[in-house]
């Protein structure tokens, strides 16, 4: 990300989404996310970068989605309103942070998998303990490009599980950016660690990734 481009992203760093852009479906929101700003305040400093993968799980009837097991402690969230964070432990490990969209009452969440790094380097750096960078000493594109990665580098854990993000007071927030990205810079596949799901949920293509940020 140079100079230029992380310059044009901060002019709309504050232009939070609302609530209604959250409230529709899973598989809108999770492409209408792509090329958007997530941003997380830490320690007084805001760190961040452009979403360049999502992943979109929808309803009770999704057997990719928690939501699959009905409303549970875990899960209860994603019946809540749009526009909050529903993030989850996995793998004994990892944190996961997703966005939940749809009405009350209809269980739907966008996972995060991937964003390319705008602000907040040197924090991040700390954050991920020994990030890989390139020869002219940037970070590469791969050090934030897994949800469990963005995470680690946001410092995103349970306790901002629920939060809202589109309170402007909030420490976790996704900005518009000023323009779409066009179809044909993205490329949809089926969802990531789907081995073990039934079809047709194992390959339909609710994966969206930006081929060109």
């Amino acid at each position: 990300m140079n100079s230029n481009a992380a310059a044009n992203y901060s002019a709309h760093l504050y232009e939070i989404l609302p609530i209604e852009f959250y409230n529709r479906s899973a598989l809108d929101t999770a492409r209408k996310l792509i090329g958007k700003l997530l941003v997380r305040r830490y320690l007084g400093q805001l760190i961040g970068g452009v979403i360049i993968e999502t992943e979109a799980y929808q309803g009770e009837e999704d057997l990719g989605c928690h939501a699959k097991a009905g409303l549970t402690p875990r899960t209860k969230i994603m019946y809540g309103p749009p526009g909050h964070a529903y993030i989850y432990f996995t793998y004994g490990m990892h944190w996961m942070l997703n966005a939940v969209c749809c009405a009350v009452g209809s269980p739907a969440a966008v996972l995060i998998r991937g964003i390319e790094p705008v602000y907040g380097m040197d924090i991040m750096r700390t954050l991920r303990q020994q990030p890989p960078t390139n020869k002219h000493g940037s970070l590469n594109k791969g050090w934030t490009d897994g949800p469990a990665k963005l995470c680690q580098a946001l410092s995103l854990d349970g306790k901002l599980n629920g939060i809202n993000l589109c309170d402007s007071n909030s420490d976790l927030w996704i900005s518009d950016t000023g323009f779409e990205v066009p179809e044909t810079d993205i490329v949809r596949t089926p969802r990531i660690g789907m081995n073990n799901v039934p079809e047709p949920w194992k390959s339909i293509p609710w994966r969206f990734l930006w081929k060109t940020p």
